[in-house]
């Protein structure tokens, strides 16, 4: 490969997100900039808004505290919730909850989009419960093979900090360490990654979701004969596992148990000088710069691509034992820091867009992508190398508060390049088509990634069941289909039109990667189902094709349904239930 990002003298002027709101942006700009933590009001205050939950069971803090989502498009006022000091804590709000009529809310970080845990149409009836002040335990079971067991309100911060100390780590994860372990397993969280050309997959991994890894876990369940909740520990081989594993927050799990391996380390390398053209090409056009071809070089790739300009942001990580003389040595996670950065006139510009111009985009995402370019090399970040949590950890809570609806494709290997070039041919025309009519939707980068799917068996339990409800599952009547690839669109939630882009994009692939070449998915914790009015309004998407994606190909009796009978079973008063998943009919 040519060299990568070319050096540069000078480095744009540039200050924090919190001086950025002092320059006279609109209100609009600072919801889509800055994120502000809300505070408590006690149970006991004055200042309660709200009459307190009957008969609360004594010694469990209860407070009042506004919920918002990461791209604060969702906030719901002053929700009363409990912190609970232990998986026994837990159980008892669960049994009041049943005796007087409420709802519980598993609520952790809240670095997602989707109102699974709250949306403003909650009741008044329900208790959000907050995991990470004190269900934060993390254990590493040593061993061959090893293990961890974590809480629900660990960050994966310190889950991958705490393995990284033990020798130990994953392949993949979310890269806003942040995120809450609880929520990474209820949604399927997963990272970047399939094996490289050659490479020996290790033992403890899986290049699937981080819910694949799990051997066991806890949850509040209903036990008839006692007519109450109690704790309860599935194995990876009990049938009802298949609906734990990725819950969508429908159960409250309060301890869960995962494989782990060896840690390994990566080389990062960044790009700059391969054009969207050559990385997304017709299959019978690509070369060595082909998406494909690099994923077949290091197995993980991420490309992030700013619309309307002509190369992206690649990076490749590769496995990389010992530390390449050009490479620079890291030593922790959060290394790109011009992530939270905005220059001057990349403010300047979005405020243009919040104002209402939006025919400054062009210039405003090529803008982005020459702060990009910028900080790599003031920053010495285009060639580093490092532990794996190190390397692929990125995204921090102060980082730009952009809205994304994410779909994936489950394909064979084969098809990598075939997948992502339809998609580029498409967004890129769907782009144009709406800039002739003085629409710009999108102004925030496009991330494309590949992972494998969750084979059960990379958890090391003998008869292992799958998820019935992750994005990547595997289809009985397509067993070649090894691979997703995952398409993540992003722009600023003020942006008009992006609902409508989204929907038709959603639409579009829904009706494209069909019958022998793929099948599709939303990912969970992002937004999906859009139409004009928003996210989560296609209410025939919702009823028909994503629930069907979960079903089809499987055998029978095993899909949505079946989940949603397990849900049904082991929570039968709906006790973890709420608007969203009532509306999905788990």
């Amino acid at each position: 490969m040519e060299k990568p990002v070319e050096e540069q003298q000078s480095h744009a002027s540039v200050f924090s997100r919190r001086m950025l709101l002092g320059a006279g942006a609109a209100a609009a700009l600072a919801t889509a900039v800055q994120w502000t933590p809300f505070g408590r009001i006690p149970a006991a205050s004055a200042a309660t808004t709200i009459p307190a939950p009957p008969q609360f069971p004594a010694g469990i803090p209860l407070y009042q505290q506004t919920f918002q989502n990461w791209s604060e498009e969702i906030t719901v006022e002053g929700l009363w919730t409990a912190s609970p000091g232990s998986a026994a804590d837990v159980l008892t709000l669960a049994n009041w909850a049943h005796a007087n009529g409420w709802r519980l809310r598993a609520r952790g970080g809240g670095y997602s989009w989707s109102p699974l845990v709250a949306s403003p149409g909650t009741p008044a009836r329900v208790l959000m419960v907050d995991t990470t002040t004190s269900l934060t335990n993390i254990t590493v079971n040593a061993g061959s093979p090893a293990s961890v067991t974590v809480q629900p309100g660990a960050t994966m911060d310190n889950v991958l900090g705490t393995l990284k100390n033990a020798g130990l780590g994953l392949t993949g994860f979310p890269v806003l360490g942040a995120c809450t372990v609880g929520g990474v397993l209820a949604s399927g969280g997963r990272g970047t990654g399939v094996p490289a050309v050659g490479e020996t997959p290790l033992s403890g991994h899986t290049y699937g979701s981080v819910s694949n890894l799990i051997t066991s876990l806890t949850a509040v369940v209903w036990d008839a004969g006692q007519g109450a909740y109690v704790l309860k520990t599935f194995q990876r081989t009990d049938p009802e596992i298949q609906a734990l594993l990725v819950n969508l927050g429908r159960i409250f799990v309060t301890e869960a148990t995962l494989r782990v391996g060896a840690d390994q380390r990566l080389r990062c390398q960044s790009w700059f000088n391969v054009t969207a053209a050559d990385l997304f090409a017709p299959p019978a056009s690509a070369g060595s710069q082909s998406l494909a071809s690099y994923v077949a070089q290091s197995g993980r790739v991420v490309c992030i691509w700013f619309p309307f300009t002509s190369s992206p942001w690649l990076r490749i990580f590769t496995p990389t034992p010992s530390q390449p003389w050009v490479s620079r040595a890291v030593t922790g996670p959060y290394d790109f820091t011009f992530n939270d950065i905005v220059p001057k006139n990349v403010s300047d510009l979005l405020s243009e867009i919040v104002a209402g111009d939006a025919s400054v985009t062009p210039t405003f995402t090529a803008a982005q992508m020459d702060a990009i370019s910028a900080g790599l090399v003031a920053t010495d970040t285009w060639d580093i190398w490092g532990w794996s949590s190190d390397v692929l950890l990125y995204v921090r809570p102060t980082t730009l508060r952009i809205t994304s609806t994410c779909c994936n494709v489950v394909t064979t290997r084969a098809n990598v390049q075939q997948v992502v070039s339809d998609f580029y041919a498409e967004y890129s025309a769907k782009l144009a088509s709406y800039a002739a009519q003085g629409l710009y939707p999108m102004n925030a980068p496009l991330e494309i990634r590949v992972t494998g799917l969750d084979q059960a068996a990379d958890c090391g339990v003998p008869g292992a069941l799958g998820a019935q409800l992750s994005p990547l599952r595997t289809r009985p009547d397509h067993p070649e289909w090894d691979t997703a690839v995952w398409f993540d669109m992003t722009t600023v939630p003020v942006t008009p039109g992006c609902h409508q882009f989204m929907g038709e994009m959603e639409q579009w692939f829904r009706s494209h990667y069909t019958g022998s070449y793929g099948a599709v998915h939303n990912e969970w914790p992002k937004e999906w189902a859009n139409t004009p009015s928003g996210a989560w309004t296609d209410t025939t998407a919702m009823s028909g094709a994503i629930p069907a994606s979960y079903t089809d190909g499987q055998a029978a009796g095993d899909g949505w349904d079946a989940a949603a009978a397990t849900f049904a079973a082991l929570d039968p008063n709906g006790v973890f239930g709420g608007p969203l998943l009532d509306q999905l009919s788990l």
